[in-house]
Protein backbone atom coordinates (compact mmCIF):
# COMPACT_ATOMS: atom_id res chain seq x y z
CA UNK A 1 0.00 0.00 0.00
CA UNK A 2 2.77 2.25 1.31
CA UNK A 3 4.19 1.64 -2.75
CA UNK A 4 1.13 2.32 -4.33
CA UNK A 5 0.96 5.80 -2.09
CA UNK A 6 3.94 6.78 -3.40
CA UNK A 7 3.34 5.96 -6.94
CA UNK A 8 0.34 8.03 -6.43
CA UNK A 9 1.93 11.34 -5.17
CA UNK A 10 4.37 11.14 -7.46
CA UNK A 11 2.30 11.09 -10.37
CA UNK A 12 0.47 14.04 -8.54
CA UNK A 13 2.99 16.49 -10.05
CA UNK A 14 1.94 17.98 -13.48
CA UNK A 15 5.97 18.53 -14.43
CA UNK A 16 6.10 15.03 -13.91
CA UNK A 17 3.70 13.56 -16.08
CA UNK A 18 4.44 15.68 -18.51
CA UNK A 19 7.91 14.21 -18.67
CA UNK A 20 6.56 10.80 -18.24
CA UNK A 21 4.49 11.03 -21.30
CA UNK A 22 7.26 12.63 -23.02
CA UNK A 23 9.55 9.66 -22.38
CA UNK A 24 7.06 7.26 -23.18
CA UNK A 25 6.80 8.66 -26.72
CA UNK A 26 11.12 8.44 -27.48
CA UNK A 27 14.56 8.10 -25.48
CA UNK A 28 15.13 11.55 -23.97
CA UNK A 29 18.50 12.91 -22.64
CA UNK A 30 18.01 15.43 -19.88
CA UNK A 31 18.54 18.31 -21.80
CA UNK A 32 16.26 17.50 -24.31
CA UNK A 33 13.63 16.90 -21.74
CA UNK A 34 14.71 20.69 -20.26
CA UNK A 35 13.68 22.56 -24.00
CA UNK A 36 10.73 20.59 -24.03
CA UNK A 37 8.73 21.64 -20.67
CA UNK A 38 11.02 24.34 -20.07
CA UNK A 39 12.03 24.20 -16.70
CA UNK A 40 15.75 24.23 -14.91
CA UNK A 41 17.55 21.58 -15.47
CA UNK A 42 17.95 20.77 -11.65
CA UNK A 43 14.33 20.31 -11.36
CA UNK A 44 13.88 17.98 -14.56
CA UNK A 45 16.92 16.01 -12.81
CA UNK A 46 14.79 15.82 -9.71
CA UNK A 47 11.76 14.19 -11.56
CA UNK A 48 13.66 11.71 -13.57
CA UNK A 49 15.45 10.34 -10.17
CA UNK A 50 11.98 10.06 -8.62
CA UNK A 51 10.37 8.39 -11.74
CA UNK A 52 12.94 6.22 -11.73
CA UNK A 53 12.95 5.45 -8.22
CA UNK A 54 9.45 4.34 -8.99
CA UNK A 55 10.70 1.96 -11.56
CA UNK A 56 8.16 4.08 -13.80
CA UNK A 57 11.12 4.90 -16.57
CA UNK A 58 14.42 3.58 -17.23
CA UNK A 59 17.95 4.96 -17.74
CA UNK A 60 20.67 4.03 -20.33
CA UNK A 61 24.41 5.35 -21.22
CA UNK A 62 24.47 5.79 -25.10
CA UNK A 63 27.79 8.12 -26.45
CA UNK A 64 27.95 10.38 -23.66
CA UNK A 65 24.77 11.26 -22.80
CA UNK A 66 21.92 9.61 -20.13
CA UNK A 67 18.58 8.74 -22.41
CA UNK A 68 15.34 7.99 -19.96
CA UNK A 69 12.58 6.21 -21.44
CA UNK A 70 9.45 4.30 -20.17
CA UNK A 71 9.53 1.37 -17.99
CA UNK A 72 6.07 0.26 -18.03
CA UNK A 73 4.83 -1.55 -20.53
CA UNK A 74 1.22 -2.62 -21.56
CA UNK A 75 1.04 -5.75 -19.30
CA UNK A 76 1.92 -3.57 -15.66
CA UNK A 77 -0.65 -2.65 -13.43
CA UNK A 78 -0.19 0.99 -13.48
CA UNK A 79 -0.07 0.92 -17.19
CA UNK A 80 -3.86 2.51 -16.88
CA UNK A 81 -2.65 5.68 -15.34
CA UNK A 82 0.11 5.69 -17.66
CA UNK A 83 -1.85 5.53 -20.48
CA UNK A 84 -4.08 8.41 -18.82
CA UNK A 85 -1.17 10.50 -19.19
CA UNK A 86 -0.50 9.62 -22.95
CA UNK A 87 -3.72 10.37 -23.88
CA UNK A 88 -4.35 13.81 -22.15
CA UNK A 89 -4.68 16.95 -23.85
CA UNK A 90 -1.10 18.40 -24.62
CA UNK A 91 -2.27 21.79 -23.15
CA UNK A 92 1.45 23.13 -23.42
CA UNK A 93 2.69 21.70 -26.72
CA UNK A 94 4.92 19.37 -25.47
CA UNK A 95 4.31 16.93 -28.07
CA UNK A 96 4.73 19.18 -31.24
CA UNK A 97 8.14 20.31 -29.58
CA UNK A 98 8.99 16.23 -29.24
CA UNK A 99 8.00 16.12 -32.98
CA UNK A 100 10.49 19.06 -33.98
CA UNK A 101 13.38 17.68 -31.47
CA UNK A 102 13.04 14.27 -33.12
CA UNK A 103 12.87 15.58 -37.02
CA UNK A 104 15.75 17.62 -36.33
CA UNK A 105 17.59 14.29 -34.71
CA UNK A 106 16.60 12.81 -38.62
CA UNK A 107 18.17 15.78 -39.83
CA UNK A 108 21.22 15.56 -38.18
CA UNK A 109 21.52 11.69 -39.36
CA UNK A 110 20.60 12.02 -42.80
CA UNK A 111 23.37 14.91 -43.42
CA UNK A 112 25.90 13.07 -41.93
CA UNK A 113 25.03 9.67 -44.01
CA UNK A 114 25.16 11.76 -46.92
CA UNK A 115 28.39 13.90 -46.64
CA UNK A 116 30.61 13.01 -49.07
CA UNK A 117 33.78 12.33 -47.40
CA UNK A 118 34.64 12.14 -43.54
CA UNK A 119 35.27 15.51 -41.97
CA UNK A 120 33.54 17.36 -44.58
CA UNK A 121 31.28 20.10 -43.27
CA UNK A 122 28.11 21.75 -45.34
CA UNK A 123 29.34 25.02 -43.06
CA UNK A 124 32.66 25.49 -44.79
CA UNK A 125 30.62 24.30 -48.02
CA UNK A 126 28.18 27.23 -47.28
CA UNK A 127 30.73 29.96 -46.57
CA UNK A 128 33.01 28.86 -49.53
CA UNK A 129 29.60 29.59 -51.84
CA UNK A 130 29.01 32.37 -50.07
CA UNK A 131 32.58 33.75 -50.89
CA UNK A 132 31.63 33.79 -54.30
CA UNK A 133 28.53 36.88 -53.71
CA UNK A 134 29.60 40.23 -54.22
CA UNK A 135 29.73 42.31 -50.70
CA UNK A 136 26.40 43.34 -50.04
CA UNK A 137 24.51 45.69 -47.59
CA UNK A 138 22.25 43.16 -45.58
CA UNK A 139 19.12 44.08 -43.07
CA UNK A 140 18.49 41.37 -40.95
CA UNK A 141 14.36 41.81 -40.36
CA UNK A 142 13.59 40.56 -36.64
CA UNK A 143 17.32 38.95 -35.74
CA UNK A 144 16.52 37.43 -32.32
CA UNK A 145 19.99 36.69 -30.80
CA UNK A 146 21.77 36.94 -34.20
CA UNK A 147 22.24 33.30 -34.82
CA UNK A 148 21.12 34.07 -38.51
CA UNK A 149 23.05 37.53 -38.42
CA UNK A 150 26.01 36.31 -37.77
CA UNK A 151 26.10 34.01 -41.19
CA UNK A 152 25.60 36.22 -43.23
CA UNK A 153 28.04 38.83 -41.54
CA UNK A 154 31.01 36.19 -42.86
CA UNK A 155 30.38 37.00 -46.14
CA UNK A 156 28.30 40.32 -46.36
CA UNK A 157 29.86 44.00 -46.54
CA UNK A 158 27.64 45.40 -44.04
CA UNK A 159 24.26 43.97 -41.80
CA UNK A 160 21.64 45.84 -39.93
CA UNK A 161 20.29 43.58 -37.54
CA UNK A 162 17.02 44.69 -35.92
CA UNK A 163 14.91 43.46 -33.47
CA UNK A 164 12.78 45.05 -31.08
CA UNK A 165 13.78 42.83 -27.75
CA UNK A 166 17.23 44.71 -25.63
CA UNK A 167 17.61 41.36 -24.14
CA UNK A 168 18.22 39.39 -27.51
CA UNK A 169 19.75 42.34 -29.27
CA UNK A 170 22.58 42.22 -26.08
CA UNK A 171 22.93 38.33 -27.01
CA UNK A 172 23.44 38.55 -30.58
CA UNK A 173 25.67 41.68 -29.24
CA UNK A 174 28.00 39.15 -27.15
CA UNK A 175 27.87 36.40 -30.14
CA UNK A 176 29.17 39.03 -32.54
CA UNK A 177 31.76 39.92 -30.47
CA UNK A 178 32.89 36.69 -29.83
CA UNK A 179 33.25 35.78 -33.02
CA UNK A 180 34.97 39.25 -34.14
CA UNK A 181 32.49 40.42 -36.39
CA UNK A 182 32.76 44.00 -36.44
CA UNK A 183 30.00 44.48 -39.76
CA UNK A 184 27.64 44.75 -37.44
CA UNK A 185 24.88 47.07 -36.73
CA UNK A 186 22.29 46.42 -33.58
CA UNK A 187 19.06 48.45 -34.08
CA UNK A 188 16.28 47.96 -31.58
CA UNK A 189 13.01 49.89 -33.48
CA UNK A 190 9.61 48.81 -34.46
CA UNK A 191 9.95 47.03 -37.71
CA UNK A 192 7.43 49.00 -39.31
CA UNK A 193 9.25 52.51 -38.98
CA UNK A 194 12.59 52.22 -39.82
CA UNK A 195 14.82 54.94 -39.10
CA UNK A 196 17.19 54.09 -42.25
CA UNK A 197 17.71 55.56 -45.49
CA UNK A 198 15.69 54.65 -48.60
CA UNK A 199 17.00 52.74 -51.03
CA UNK A 200 20.24 51.76 -49.69
CA UNK A 201 20.36 47.87 -49.24
CA UNK A 202 21.25 44.96 -51.31
CA UNK A 203 19.02 41.75 -49.88
CA UNK A 204 16.54 42.63 -46.81
CA UNK A 205 15.46 39.06 -45.06
CA UNK A 206 13.38 38.24 -42.80
CA UNK A 207 13.57 34.35 -41.49
CA UNK A 208 10.04 33.72 -39.18
CA UNK A 209 9.77 37.71 -38.43
CA UNK A 210 6.46 38.04 -39.80
CA UNK A 211 4.16 35.67 -37.85
CA UNK A 212 5.78 38.29 -34.54
CA UNK A 213 4.01 41.36 -36.03
CA UNK A 214 0.36 42.29 -36.50
CA UNK A 215 0.96 44.30 -39.99
CA UNK A 216 2.88 41.95 -41.86
CA UNK A 217 2.13 44.04 -45.15
CA UNK A 218 3.56 47.07 -43.27
CA UNK A 219 6.98 44.91 -42.06
CA UNK A 220 7.02 43.75 -45.83
CA UNK A 221 6.58 47.51 -47.36
CA UNK A 222 9.26 49.04 -44.89
CA UNK A 223 11.58 46.35 -45.86
CA UNK A 224 10.83 47.02 -49.91
CA UNK A 225 11.46 50.83 -49.15
CA UNK A 226 14.99 49.39 -48.08
CA UNK A 227 16.06 47.83 -51.01
CA UNK A 228 17.99 49.42 -54.10
CA UNK A 229 16.85 48.84 -57.61
CA UNK A 230 17.48 45.34 -58.17
CA UNK A 231 17.93 44.45 -54.57
CA UNK A 232 16.22 41.08 -52.90
CA UNK A 233 14.42 40.31 -50.29
CA UNK A 234 13.92 36.94 -48.70
CA UNK A 235 11.25 35.85 -46.67
CA UNK A 236 10.93 32.26 -44.64
CA UNK A 237 7.89 31.76 -42.87
CA UNK A 238 5.93 28.97 -41.64
CA UNK A 239 2.56 27.57 -43.36
CA UNK A 240 -0.63 27.94 -41.54
CA UNK A 241 -0.71 25.19 -38.67
CA UNK A 242 -3.48 24.96 -35.89
CA UNK A 243 -0.72 25.02 -32.46
CA UNK A 244 -2.88 27.81 -30.28
CA UNK A 245 0.14 27.05 -27.81
CA UNK A 246 2.77 29.57 -29.77
CA UNK A 247 0.97 31.97 -29.16
CA UNK A 248 1.31 32.34 -25.64
CA UNK A 249 4.67 30.40 -25.49
CA UNK A 250 6.73 32.07 -28.14
CA UNK A 251 4.56 35.57 -29.16
CA UNK A 252 3.57 34.36 -32.09
CA UNK A 253 0.61 36.68 -33.37
CA UNK A 254 -0.22 34.48 -36.57
CA UNK A 255 -0.91 31.50 -36.98
CA UNK A 256 1.55 30.84 -39.86
CA UNK A 257 0.54 32.55 -43.78
CA UNK A 258 -0.50 31.31 -46.75
CA UNK A 259 2.00 31.97 -49.44
CA UNK A 260 0.22 33.60 -52.03
CA UNK A 261 -1.13 35.96 -49.27
CA UNK A 262 2.42 37.35 -48.70
CA UNK A 263 3.09 37.31 -52.53
CA UNK A 264 0.72 39.37 -53.02
CA UNK A 265 1.78 41.82 -50.17
CA UNK A 266 5.37 42.07 -51.55
CA UNK A 267 3.35 43.10 -54.79
CA UNK A 268 1.71 45.17 -53.26
CA UNK A 269 4.83 46.90 -51.93
CA UNK A 270 6.43 47.14 -55.48
CA UNK A 271 8.65 43.76 -55.71
CA UNK A 272 9.07 41.64 -59.10
CA UNK A 273 8.37 38.21 -59.28
CA UNK A 274 8.33 36.88 -55.64
CA UNK A 275 8.93 33.06 -56.15
CA UNK A 276 8.06 30.57 -53.89
CA UNK A 277 10.14 27.56 -52.76
CA UNK A 278 8.12 25.25 -50.35
CA UNK A 279 10.17 23.29 -47.73
CA UNK A 280 7.21 20.92 -46.11
CA UNK A 281 9.03 18.72 -43.70
CA UNK A 282 8.20 15.31 -42.28
CA UNK A 283 4.43 15.01 -42.24
CA UNK A 284 4.13 14.19 -38.66
CA UNK A 285 5.54 17.81 -37.87
CA UNK A 286 2.90 20.23 -37.66
CA UNK A 287 5.32 22.80 -39.20
CA UNK A 288 5.98 23.18 -42.64
CA UNK A 289 8.39 26.39 -43.90
CA UNK A 290 8.15 27.83 -47.17
CA UNK A 291 10.27 30.78 -48.85
CA UNK A 292 9.87 33.77 -50.84
CA UNK A 293 12.06 35.84 -52.90
CA UNK A 294 11.26 39.55 -54.94
CA UNK A 295 13.13 41.99 -56.55
CA UNK A 296 12.98 45.61 -56.35
CA UNK A 297 12.53 46.97 -60.33
CA UNK A 298 15.57 48.06 -61.87
CA UNK A 299 15.57 51.57 -62.62
CA UNK A 300 13.85 52.46 -66.56
CA UNK A 301 16.34 52.60 -68.86
CA UNK A 302 16.29 55.84 -70.90
CA UNK A 303 15.79 55.69 -74.56
CA UNK A 304 18.89 55.68 -76.98
CA UNK A 305 18.64 58.42 -78.89
CA UNK A 306 17.30 57.82 -82.76
CA UNK A 307 20.52 57.29 -85.20
CA UNK A 308 20.38 60.97 -87.13
CA UNK A 309 19.15 60.83 -90.54
CA UNK A 310 19.81 63.52 -93.29
CA UNK A 311 16.61 65.80 -93.23
CA UNK A 312 14.42 65.77 -96.32
CA UNK A 313 14.32 69.66 -95.90
CA UNK A 314 18.35 70.40 -96.44
CA UNK A 315 19.11 71.84 -99.26
CA UNK A 316 20.28 69.98 -102.47
CA UNK A 317 24.05 69.89 -103.83
CA UNK A 318 24.08 72.09 -107.09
Amino acid sequence: MLELTETFKALGDPTRLRILRLVGEARLNVSEVVSLVGVAQSSVSHHLTKLKALELIREERQGGFTYYSLMVDEKAPLWPLIRLAKDAPDEHGDLARLTELLQRREDALTLNEKLLEPGQSWRLWASALASLLPPLDVVDFGCGTGVLTVELARWARHVTAIDHNPVALDKARAEAGRLGLRNITFLEADLKALPLESGAQDLVVLSQSLHHVNSSERVLAEGARLLRPGGRMVVLELMPHDEQWVRSRLGHQHLGFEPAALQNAMRAAGLETPTLVAAPRDAASPFKAFLLTGTRPLAPALPLPSPSRPSSLAPRAP
